[in-house]
């Protein structure tokens, strides 16, 4: 098979797996040194795909071959896909080639199992190993660890990556088992208290050698089971606290062809990745819990966003006033920051906050004025119940006109 027809295949099979992002790599640069490559402090630069998801890498699969019969993969062995390999020199190749032609400044690299879990890892190994060792790239590199690999592969893996992941797959235990029956939770933990383990040494012995230092993150693939969002956001929870995620990546269920009928047939809206993905970095950048986001089964609400929906159930809290609430609260608020909190509690230093400093920081005005108090106003609709400030606020999806029925009726 032609490289090119390789490309395509593999390339393709390696859209579903979300857990991409560069950011937390360290400055690192070929400039004035042997070399090719680069990373910077914001990460690298992006680019789009058709479907609008943001990738900045050469994102492929080793292979698409796989001994495992996962139910929700459009590569599990039963699935009839057009398969493809790589060879650990053509890996190499496509990445430095892609790089001098300016195409991508990193690699993420995912596989399918092949063989067994440690003859893939020692394939992944060996192409990054080459590229850091042969080539000297110095580029971005995020691979993808197989579970059931030897620790002492996986702790290779983190001495030439950036960033390791150990994809979880479900949010449950009853679903992988019901879904990927030859795959283990309890295996999928270890693999990650591994690498926490390697990178809290890392972090207590600074002349240890390097270990990921973007560190691991997961991915949760959203819709393929009946997990509903209160149940994912506590995965996510216990996966940041038990293992020092980076991220967690939702995914949404994409169904395949010829699939199982253990598994839906229609996607899940992609609002409820998105609202996944907000309630997220509420958690990670906002101090919110995931009972405090979602206190009951259910999922988010599609047509607010998660802070919106929290402030609306709590109204203890509002209008709250400016001039005397702490940093925390004040970016709890709708419409408002991290970043300008931060800036209102410097300015409420040397005076008094009001209406129009938060216009001048571009806050959504629209949003924040039913939730706020400053020197100089006070909204009119404190009173307001939530449910009629929750229909002013909520986003409408947009409608897409029929343009036959209206030249029927012209």
């Amino acid at each position: 098979m032609e490289l090119t027809d390789k490309l395509d295949i593999l390339a393709d099979a390696a859209k579903y797996d979300a857990s991409c992002a560069s950011s937390g790599a360290p400055r690192r640069t070929s400039e004035g040194k042997d070399g090719i490559g680069a990373t910077n402090g914001m990460g690298i630069c992006h680019s789009y795909t058709p479907d609008g998801r943001c990738v900045s890498l050469l994102k492929i699969l080793l292979t698409n071959f796989c001994v495992y019969d996962c139910q929700y993969c459009v590569n599990r062995r039963t699935s009839n896909v057009p398969r493809a390999r790589f060879s650990v020199d053509e890996v190499v190749k496509l990445t430095v080639d892609f790089y001098l032609r300016n195409y991508i400044d990193g690699l993420f690299l995912s596989s399918g199992i092949i063989q067994s879990a440690d003859y893939t890892m020692e394939q992944l190994v060996a192409i990054a190993r080459q590229l850091r060792e042969v080539h000297h790239f110095r580029g971005y590199i995020h691979l993808k660890t197989i579970p059931d690999a030897d620790a002492a592969l996986i702790a290779a893996a983190g001495k030439y990556a950036d960033r390791l992941s150990v994809n979880i797959e479900l949010p449950t235990e009853g679903s992988i088992e019901r879904l990927a029956p030859e795959k283990s939770v309890h295996t999928i933990k270890l693999a990650m208290g591994s690498i926490r383990r390697k990178l809290d040494e890392k972090a207590e012995e600074p002349r240890a050698p390097k270990f990921a230092p973007a560190g691991q993150s997961t991915q949760m693939i959203v819709g393929a089971d009946a997990s509903d969002d209160h149940t994912i956001l506590g995965t996510a929870e216990t996966l940041y606290g038990s293992y020092k995620l980076k991220r967690v990546y939702y995914s949404a269920f994409s169904p395949i062809p010829h699939s199982p009928d253990s598994v839906p047939l229609a996607p899940p809206p992609m609002q409820r990745e998105h609202r996944l993905y907000q309630a997220d970095f509420l958690m990670r950048g906002y101090g919110f819990n995931a009972a405090e986001l979602l206190p009951a089964a259910g999922n988010l609400a599609l047509d607010i966003d998660p802070k919106l929906a929290w402030a609306l159930a709590h109204r203890e809290h509002f209008p709250m006033d400016l001039n005397m609430a702490e940093e925390a609260m004040i970016a709890r608020v709708p419409g408002i920051g991290l970043r300008n909190a931060k800036r209102l509690v410097e300015l409420r230093r040397l005076r008094r906050i009001r209406y129009a400093d938060l216009t001048r920081l571009r806050c959504s005005m629209k949003k924040i004025a039913p939730f706020i108090v400053t020197a100089d106003y006070r909204p009119a609709s404190d009173t307001t119940e939530s449910e009629v400030l929750r229909r002013s606020m909520a986003e409408h999806s947009p409608r897409q006109l029929d343009l036959w029925a209206q030249l029927q009726a012209a």
